[in-house]
C-alpha cells in the first residue's frame, strides 16, 4: 500500500530539511510505500530554494504557489497530486513526530478505519510547549466538534491526521487556510464515519519561532464547525475534471 505524506509549508527554512529528513526515515508498517509531496505555499524566505534542490534530488515531489493562498488550499493541491491510498498529513515543523506514523496507519491497515487522528491529549493532560490560550482555544473546538458531531475525541485540532484518500476525496474540502481540520471533522462525521484516535508525541513551538495560527484562526474554526453542521453536503466525490477547481489551480509542479 502506498501512503502519501502532504507536507505544506510557508516559511519553514530554518526546520525544512530535517522534518523532511525524519519523515524520510520514519518507519512505516511492514508492506507499505511512502509518497512525499512538498507544498509550498509561496515561501519567502528561503524555503522555495530549498524545495527547488530537493525536488531536483528526487526527494519529494514539490508544488509551488506564487502567491500564499493558505494550508487548506495547498493541502487540496498536494491530494489532487497524490497517488497513494492513504493520506498523511504533516506539518513543516518539528512539533510532531514522524516515528508515530505507525501508529496513525495502524488502525486503517489493520481495523479498516478510514479517519485516524493524533491526539496530545491521550497522553497527557497539557501537551509541552503548548501555551493556555492555544489550550483554551482547543478545548473549545474539540467541545464543540463533540457536540455538534458526536465525534468523540479528545483532540480535534490535532495537525497529525491519516485518511484513506478515497474518503478524504469524497468531502469536496473547500479549505483556504487553517479551517482544514474542522472541515474535515465537520464532514466526515455528517457522513457517518467514525474518527479513531490514538497517542502520538508533540513539542509545541511559539510565534518566535514561526508559528503561524492566530487567534482569528481559532474564531474560523469555530464558525467552520458551525456552518458545516447544516450546510447542505455535496452528493458525492469530486471527479479528476474537477481537479483544478478543488485542488492545483495556482501550483506548478517542481518535479
Amino acid at each position: 500500500m502506498k501512503v502519501s505524506i502532504l507536507m505544506p509549508v510557508y516559511n519553514e527554512f530554518p526546520t525544512l530539511l530535517r522534518v523532511l529528513r525524519r519523515v524520510r526515515q520514519a518507519p512505516l508498517p511492514a508492506g507499505c510505500e511512502r509518497e512525499i509531496i512538498v507544498v509550498d505555499d509561496g515561501s519567502t524566505d528561503g524555503t522555495a530554494d530549498l524545495l527547488a534542490a530537493i525536488a531536483a534530488s528526487g526527494q519529494a515531489r514539490v508544488l509551488r504557489a506564487e502567491q500564499r493562498g493558505g494550508k487548506g488550499a495547498a493541502l487540496r493541491a498536494g491530494l489532487a497530486l497524490a497517488s497513494g491510498e492513504v493520506i498523511v498529513i504533516q506539518d513543516g515543523d518539528l512539533e510532531y513526530d514522524p516515528r508515530d506514523y505507525r501508529a496513525l496507519l495502524a488502525p486503517i491497515l489493520e481495523e479498516n478505519a478510514e479517519a485516524v487522528y493524533g491526539s496530545r491529549f491521550l497522553r497527557q493532560t497539557r501537551p509541552r510547549g503548548m501555551r493556555w490560550r492555544n489550550l483554551l482555544a482547543n478545548r473549545l473546538l474539540t467541545a464543540a466538534a463533540n457536540l455538534l458531531f458526536q465525534a468523540g475525541l479528545t483532540d480535534e485540532a490535532t495537525a497529525y491526521k491519516a485518511f484513506r484518500a478515497s474518503s478524504l476525496r469524497n468531502l469536496d474540502l473547500q479549505c483556504v487556510r487553517f479551517e482544514f481540520c474542522p472541515e474535515v471533522t465537520a464532514k466526515l462525521r455528517r457522513r457517518g464515519i467514525a474518527i479513531r484516535e490514538v497517542p502520538i508525541r508533540y513539542r509545541g513551538r511559539g510565534v518566535a519561532a514561526g508559528k503561524k495560527i492566530r487567534a482569528r484562526d481559532g474564531a474560523e474554526a469555530l464558525w467552520t464547525l458551525l456552518r458545516w453542521r447544516w450546510q447542505r453536503l455535496p452528493a458525492g466525490a469530486a471527479t479528476s475534471a474537477a481537479a483544478p477547481r478543488i485542488g492545483l489551480a495556482g501550483f506548478r509542479p517542481l518535479s
